[in-house]
């Protein structure tokens, strides 16, 4: 009797197996995740040099890992049985206080970071004809650390801050986030079930931006400031998948002196009359409200007063962070620039030639900046 259980056992188990790979291999491919906002890994390219390297097998285990059949069901499914168990964490995510979801921020190889730091260094070294402006944002786990839950390990975002700020001292003008973030905590700065800073947060970027350029940045009185979406869940919410979560709301600030920007996407060749696409509010991805997401190249032009030009041009190298602080600096700045290292393959230093590039700001969060190998790309000698 006992046989013949572990033989209907086996079989059950080899049968789901079976069923589970054939499925996997039937059904088609994703490219696009929208529940976890970002792209999929696909089927990788066997070549010999990413089989020696090792990197054939990492990205066929990313592949088989995000192509999972059903995955976004078994995602949801885990963070139920985790809620159960009274579980506060659940895929990387903190279930926080006062509604916040948190990161999991633990200690980064600082070689690694070492060599990012030192890409951004070498980066403004080899371009002295430029002005060259660092900053650097800490995700909403460096300034609400306190509202983690009892015992959840945390390592100091503003200690990776420091050191980066020491490593660039003397080759950039850097500007750390803990700076101009800290003395706002008690505001919205952040979304609570996103990675992003609010408007707000990115309001307060502006404005430190700004005074250290020597600008006059606009005071909030005179934006108008709008809600346009308050159902807004985020990228912490989509991985964790916790349930009661309030929705976030999302803000845009606009000039009571209307200014005219044009915004041509390289990537698809495409001009927009407007910085905020509300297509996207009406989506999972609703941060991608502001510039219509991701892209690797693009140019917002702007019909400014000459009177309060500040600057003729101005590059921006960033990750998403960005995409709602570049809206404020169109208000001072006719002609800006701006790449993401991740999707961005040409020579950064050509395209500063042909565009007579004299000024460029890098805006990073810190948790993607520890994380971004494509920064490597920034010392580039093409």
């Amino acid at each position: 009797m006992k046989q013949r259980a572990d033989r209907i056992l086996v079989g059950g188990f080899v049968l789901t197996l079976a069923l589970m790979s054939l499925t996997f291999f039937l059904l088609p491919k994703e490219r696009f995740s929208e529940l976890e906002n970002r792209v999929l890994q696909s089927a990788p390219h066997l070549t010999w040099d990413n089989l020696l390297s090792k990197q054939y097998a990492e990205d066929a285990e990313s592949s088989v890992t995000d192509q999972f059949p059903f995955r976004s069901k078994w995602i949801a499914m885990k963070s139920s049985v985790e809620q159960l168990r009274l579980q506060q964490e659940n895929n990387g995510i903190y279930k926080g206080t006062d509604g916040y979801l948190f990161e999991k921020f633990v200690e980064p190889d600082y070689s690694t970071i070492q060599q990012y730091a030192d890409a951004v260094k070498k980066f403004a070294m080899s371009h002295p004809e430029a002005k060259t402006t660092f900053m650097l944002a800490p995700t909403s786990v460096g300034i609400y650390a306190d509202r983690l839950p009892w015992l959840a390990p945390i390592y100091s975002q503003a200690k990776v801050n420091q050191f980066i700020a020491e490593d660039v001292q003397g080759s950039v003008s850097f500007i750390d986030g803990f700076d101009f973030l800290n003395p706002h905590a008690s505001e919205p700065i952040y979304y609570r079930t996103d990675h992003h800073w609010t408007t707000n947060g990115a309001y307060l970027a502006y404005v430190a931006y700004a005074e250290k350029m020597g600008w006059h940045p606009l005071s909030k009185k005179e934006f108008n400031i709008q809600t346009v979406s308050d159902s807004f869940l985020g990228s912490y919410h989509t991985r964790s998948q916790f349930n009661s979560v309030t929705p976030d709301s999302i803000e845009v600030y606009t000039p009571i002196q209307p200014v005219s920007t044009k915004m041509y996407v390289v990537d698809t060749d495409e001009t927009f009359t407007s910085m905020y696409d509300a297509s996207f509010l009406e989506k999972k991805d609703q941060y991608s409200y502001f510039l219509g997401g991701v892209h690797a190249l693009m140019k917002l032009t702007s019909k400014l007063d000459p009177s309060v030009v500040q600057q003729e041009n101005l590059l921006v190298i960033k990750d998403s962070y960005a995409h709602s602080v570049i809206p404020f600096l169109t208000l001072h700045v006719p002609e800006i620039h701006v790449i993401d290292m991740r999707y961005y393959n040409g020579s950064i230093s050509n395209y500063m030639s042909e565009n007579g590039i004299k000024d460029v700001l890098l805006l990073f969060n810190t948790a993607t900046f520890i994380d971004s190998p494509a920064l490597l790309k920034l010392d580039t000698k093409k």
